[in-house]
């Protein structure tokens, strides 16, 4: 099971309960003229919203036009897109968690990245009020070098080698000390993949926040280490 989720933090002011009454029924449509001119109604939406607690969870739902190629003419088919999201407290501060797991891999940052702007329309009727979050490399560093034996693989990025963009360690490389601490020297840790022993499962994380499940487990209990271990993390 390979399943990613991008991290968010809400900045603007607002309560959950704000949040949770500006998305319910949330319902935008859009009209759409196709070439042979029949029209289509294509809608954003928010569905199955829930909360419990300090966290409200639901669906973002979006219809667009995919254009395909079908007998030497261009034809525009709808699709719809859905996106699970999390919308959490954690320490003061409001983060949006969103995955989009029914997509190809090429889309899913398209579209995640969409449901963060999206839902900064809805909330606070403009873009920018959702940003990604981001871990810094020395926390991704102490998070290796308080378990190394639990690291599967490290990228670093940011490399200052003439013609190197991105160095890698894995397998017996890690068990290297010196290869690590000379790679340091020459780049920022940018993604490391580590098994949580306390969880068991093997995760990756990014610098942006990108966390990739590789392991068997729930989509309510990856959430959870999300909220309890990864949003520590953030900046």
């Amino acid at each position: 099971m390979v399943l990613p989720v991008k991290v968010f933090e809400v900045k603007g002011e607002v309560s959950l309960d704000s949040v949770e009454e500006k998305l319910r029924g949330f319902h935008e449509e859009e009209s759409y003229e196709s070439e042979d001119g029949s029209k289509l109604s294509l809608s954003t939406d928010i569905f199955d919203l829930k909360r419990e607690g300090e966290l409200i969870k639901g669906t973002f739902s979006r219809d667009y036009l995919r254009r395909r190629q079908y007998k030497r003419k261009t034809l525009d088919a709808p699709v719809t897109e859905e996106a699970p999201f999390w919308i959490s407290r954690f320490r003061g501060r409001t983060f949006l968690i969103t995955s989009a797991p029914s997509v190809a891999r090429g889309v899913k940052k398209l579209l995640t990245n969409h449901v963060a702007n999206k839902i900064s329309e809805i909330v606070y009727n403009k873009m920018g009020y959702i940003v990604e979050a981001r871990i810094p490399s020395e926390r991704l560093q102490r998070l290796h070098e308080s378990n190394p034996q639990a690291t599967k693989l490290i990228w670093f990025d940011d490399v200052d080698i003439p013609g190197v963009k991105k160095l890698a360690l894995a397998g017996s490389g890690l068990a290297d000390t010196g290869l690590y601490r000379d790679y340091l020297k020459h780049g920022k840790i940018w993604y490391v993949v580590f098994e949580s022993q306390r969880r068991g499962i093997v995760v990756g994380i990014t610098r942006n926040c990108v966390v990739t499940l590789f392991s068997k487990s729930t989509m309510e209990d990856f959430i959870k280490y999300i909220v309890e271990e990864v949003l520590s993390l953030v900046e």
